[in-house]
């Protein structure tokens, strides 16, 4: 039995699993949304959530703190400056994890990790069209 063990080996060596949670960590801030397998997004969630619970104090020792975890400093000012300010009033709950069934090759759990208000792409694009549609007949 596994009693006070906490956290997923994933069937890596503890080095391994650290790169995988950064490589990860670093997608989710790029790209505010990412697809993995659900145990992988499980243990990534809490590790994302700390990040950006540092990214709202915005001192230089959280920053510090950050750049343990993420090396890009380009991705280091958008989560500052973008994704922490989003979440401000917010006081935790930052990500989402979606389950979306099993994957085909090997039937491994798949799910989405994102941002609980990422919005897709086509839905910005939509959005903006009926602001603009709005604005011409109001003109």
């Amino acid at each position: 039995m596994r009693h006070n063990r906490a956290g997923r080996k994933l069937g890596r060596v503890s080095e391994h699993r650290r790169a995988l949670f950064r490589n990860q960590l670093l997608s989710l801030i790029k790209h505010e949304r990412i697809i993995t397998t659900l145990p992988k997004a499980k243990e990534l969630r809490p590790i994302a959530e700390r990040m950006v619970t540092l990214g709202r104090k915005n001192s230089v020792h959280a920053r510090r703190l950050v750049n343990r975890w993420i090396s890009d400093r380009d991705l280091i000012k958008k989560l500052f400056s973008e994704i922490a300010p989003r979440f401000a009033t917010r006081p935790g709950g930052y990500t989402r994890i979606v389950k979306l069934g099993p994957r085909k090759g090997d039937g491994a759990e798949l799910a989405i990790l994102e941002f609980v208000d990422y919005k897709l792409p086509e839905a910005k694009k939509a959005k903006e069209a009926k602001e603009e549609k709005a604005k011409e007949k109001s003109a």
